[in-house]
């Protein structure tokens, strides 16, 4: 059987973690029904995505985008539980099998636990604003130690359970921060998120997702994000934005290069102090967010979920022979 998981071209840990939380949670999975397919962590229930034709077993994923898969069809699907009651309704479940995110039991995993606190406050932005932005450079005046969710994802997990507040833009840095019992407060650079999927898990463990608003850092993650960069709207084309896209990553890599020994010349000192002045209004928003009052599920109600998703494996692994 082999996990299904979104792969993209600059990775995101949040899917990427498919590739070894199952052999963790499901040993000897990969060895059984290879005609089945594992759709896991992501928010990957959208026919688009997902191959017909094939058995699916669904374990805590989430809809959020395009049209729901119709899952009546049993030789098709097989779904024991996904990741919030908000995906369970759009898929004609029952409110009780929307259960919680998957990626919480990575804290169970014995490399992730009771790692030392290295971090203070950490941002780890959505892998969009990490990919058009430069919220490393962002990060350093705002007093915030910058996390790439394009990282490995061991790696950015580890982070996370050493941190001790998280800023996150990134759902999955959210949901990992509460599962480590780190306070976490999420922040958005597009006023027009999807909110649906940040909700539907929210809503599992008893917390709220209310977002704090942070300007986009550059041009292109404006157009990228249809929003405004200093209160312009720039041409949303394609052909607009794929030019606006090569020019910025152009410059955020002058931006962020490593100074070699020699001083840098005038020119490039002179158009990364403008790149950072043009990111002011995202570094104050940035540092104003890491100041509010952060969240935290209650105690007891994470562990209550992980119980009911435990029950949720050990049922695949009686009807998929794994025992």
């Amino acid at each position: 059987m082999k996990p299904y998981f979104w792969e993209s071209h600059h990775g995101n840990f949040g899917d990427d973690l498919n590739l070894w939380l199952w052999d963790y949670l499901l040993p000897g999975l990969r060895d059984s029904h290879p005609d089945t397919l594992l759709v896991g962590v992501g928010t990957v229930l959208n026919p688009v995505l997902l191959p017909t034709g094939v058995r699916k077993l669904v374990i805590g994923s989430g809809y959020g985008y395009g049209t729901p898969p119709d899952v009546s069809n049993p030789a098709e699907w097989d779904v024991r539980c996904v990741r919030g009651p908000l995906t369970a309704a759009k898929l004609g479940l029952a409110p009780d099998m929307g259960i919680i995110d998957p990626a919480v039991m990575v804290t169970d995993m014995p490399e992730f636990q009771n790692l030392p606190k290295r971090f203070k406050k950490t941002f780890i932005p959505h892998w969009e604003s990490a990919e058009f932005g430069i919220w490393q450079n962002v990060c350093e005046p705002a007093g915030l130690t910058y996390l790439d969710p394009r990282g490995e994802a061991k790696d950015v997990i580890s982070k996370i359970a050493q941190s001790e507040l998280i800023v996150a833009e990134s759902m999955h840095g959210a949901i990992l921060a509460d599962a480590f019992r780190v306070p976490w407060i999420a922040v958005s650079t597009s006023r027009s998120i999807n909110s649906f999927k940040w909700t539907d898990w929210a809503e599992t463990v008893g917390a709220t997702y209310a977002p704090r608003y942070v300007p986009v850092s550059t041009r292109a993650e404006a157009v990228q994000k249809q929003s405004r960069f200093w209160g312009l709207k720039f041409p949303d084309s394609a052909q607009s934005a794929g030019a606006t896209t090569i020019s910025a990553a152009a410059e955020t890599a002058t931006l962020e290069k490593p100074q070699s020994a020699a001083s840098p010349s005038p020119k490039t000192m002179l158009r990364n102090a403008a790149k950072q002045m043009l990111a002011a209004p995202s570094t104050l928003a940035l540092w104003q967010a890491s100041r509010a009052e952060p969240q935290l599920s209650p105690d007891g109600r994470l562990e209550e979920r992980k119980a009911r998703f435990a029950e949720v494996l050990d049922g695949v692994r009686r009807d998929y022979l794994l025992a």
